[in-house]
């Protein structure tokens, strides 16, 4: 399976929402890379190709769980993050792990902790959105590690906000 994460940069013009435009309706079962020169594509491969069927649907869901998060944020709707995130940390609680190998295992023992963490922290504050999106950050960093192992289940874009952490900039998926 190949995966594509593209860098580009979030709409500056827009002083309302830092993460707004960003157009989900072209989404494909493929993810690509793009380096930080948009003229330079690298293609990396997802690491596990093998992916049991329900534990490739977990994550899936995680996925889906994580854009709506992101989208929510971009929205500036800390409470349907916050239902978002909720929705995360069930479907991290319902993934069954015996479906991996032992490879596959430990490579998402790598990054579900820090799922868990900024997940429940997203879905704890509705009421405070800079928490959520700071907690977004470090959530982005490890929904980026899970989708490079295991793929998404469509194409996924690596988007950079040069707004985002008090304009030192971040990264997440979309």
């Amino acid at each position: 399976m190949v995966a594509a994460l593209v860098f580009a940069s979030c709409n500056t013009d827009s002083k309302k929402n830092e993460h707004e435009g960003h157009d989900m309706s072209n989404v494909k079962d493929t993810t690509e890379h793009v380096s930080t020169e948009v003229s330079q594509i690298k293609t990396v491969t997802v690491k596990y190709t093998d992916v049991d069927f329900k534990a490739a649907k977990t994550i899936k869901e995680l996925v889906d769980h994580y854009l709506l998060v992101k989208n929510s944020l971009a929205n500036d709707n800390a409470s349907d993050a916050a239902a978002g995130a909720k929705s995360m940390v069930d479907d991290l609680s319902k993934m069954d792990k015996s479906l991996l190998t032992a490879d596959q295992k430990k490579s998402f023992d790598v990054v579900e902790e820090g799922l868990k963490e900024h997940a429940s922290h997203i879905a704890k504050k509705s009421d405070d959105i800079k928490h959520q999106r700071g907690h977004f950050v470090e959530l982005s960093m490890n929904m980026y590690e899970l989708v490079k192992t295991f793929g998404a289940g469509r194409v996924i874009y690596q988007d950079f906000c040069p707004m985002a952490k008090d304009n030192k900039g971040a990264l997440w998926i979309s």
